[in-house]
């Protein structure tokens, strides 16, 4: 007598013939469908470790001024930015990155208050010093919030000059190391910048300075925001072609960080972030360093625009693309969102 016959879908009827590694012997979804098993296997991990703040000083006290073009982020007095600091320590971020929006006639064309051991950037960070905060505090190392043209070496004549920048960039990472900053970050793309400010570091005595080298800096149009905020769009002339990195390139890239090991970078940076995951996964993949990227002003507000246009969801996109840096093998991360990702990921978003 015939037995009767089993029924069974078409799809499975097809892959029963393709052995154990075919449907429906394996079923991806079986790790997906419940929130303990999506945790257990996740390959990769976003934390509060992973974040830097960057925060935009100002003169004066008990002073906040929004900056329109990115929702959400204030320029701080000194005040506000040491209870800033203090935010980002009872949230776990291990450090702030401090740029300082240098009053208009405190700019020269030879940036003589980057010198300035007074100046608002050195003054933030002795104050947080003072307060006795347990926080990493990274200082910009460029010329652009302190030069009257916006570029962030000295213009000699038409020309950015690389080796006189040098000198200045040396007497600028001095003045902040002596200040009490952890990591002097040198975001001018100038070449010989970090052997030069490394074996000024170490005849100073600044032995343990981490240096932290925008080795992989492009030339972008997501830095505008960030130069209304720091007050260099209006004095910008011309453009940074002639020294940051052209979009279209990738093995230069290598080149630049490379050299920048050489001479003595303890972590590197690939900016902006974003648009440029793939030289995040090169750096860190082929060269084995602490890489970090940033999540520039740019990428921020243009999350923030389409969220407060109710285009995407505000958390989720925050947190989906933090965590695309992550996975493209970045050590951590300088974003705009970090109290805003930090909350979340201690509410277990």
């Amino acid at each position: 007598m015939p037995k009767p016959s089993q029924q069974t879908s078409p799809a499975a009827a097809v892959s029963t013939t393709g052995g154990a590694g075919a449907f429906p012997n394996v079923r991806m979804r079986r790790n997906r469908q419940a929130d303990w098993t999506r945790r257990l296997v996740a390959e990769n991990r976003l934390s509060a470790d992973d974040l830097i703040w960057p925060v935009f000083l100002i003169d004066g006290e008990s002073r906040r001024e929004a900056v329109p073009s990115m929702p959400g982020v204030e320029r701080l007095s000194i005040d506000l930015a040491v209870k800033a600091a203090g935010e980002a320590c009872d949230l776990g971020i291990p450090a702030m990155a401090l740029f300082p929006n240098t009053d208009a006639r405190l700019r020269s064309e030879e940036a003589s208050e980057a010198f300035n051991p007074d100046n608002l950037v050195c003054r933030a960070t002795r104050a947080i010093r003072e307060a006795g905060l347990n926080i990493g505090l990274i200082l910009d190392v460029a010329l652009d919030p302190y030069t009257s043209h916006g570029h962030d070496g000295l213009v000699i004549g038409e020309r950015i000059d690389n080796d006189a920048t040098l000198e200045a960039l040396v007497r600028q990472s001095l003045v902040q190391a002596e200040a009490g900053a952890s990591v002097l970050a040198p975001s001018d793309m100038m070449d010989g910048r970090i052997g030069a400010i490394r074996q000024a570091l170490e005849a100073g005595g600044h032995t343990d300075t981490i240096l932290m080298s925008y080795a992989a800096k492009y030339a972008s149009a997501f830095y505008g925001p960030f130069r209304d905020a720091v007050g260099s769009s209006s004095t910008l002339k011309g453009d940074k072609r002639t020294y940051q990195m052209d979009a279209a390139n990738t093995d230069e890239a290598i080149r630049e960080v490379s050299l920048d090991i050489s001479e003595g970078a303890d972590m590197v940076m690939v900016k902006p972030g974003m648009p440029y995951l793939d030289i995040v996964r090169r750096v860190s993949e082929e060269l084995r360093v602490p890489t970090f990227a940033y999540q520039v002003s740019g990428e921020y507000a243009m999350l923030l625009a389409a969220a407060e246009n109710g285009w995407l969801d505000q958390d989720r996109v925050m947190m989906e693309s933090l965590m695309a840096f992550k996975r493209a093998g970045a050590a951590g991360i300088l974003t705009y969102f970090a109290p805003a990702a930090a909350k979340a990921l201690r509410a277990g978003s």
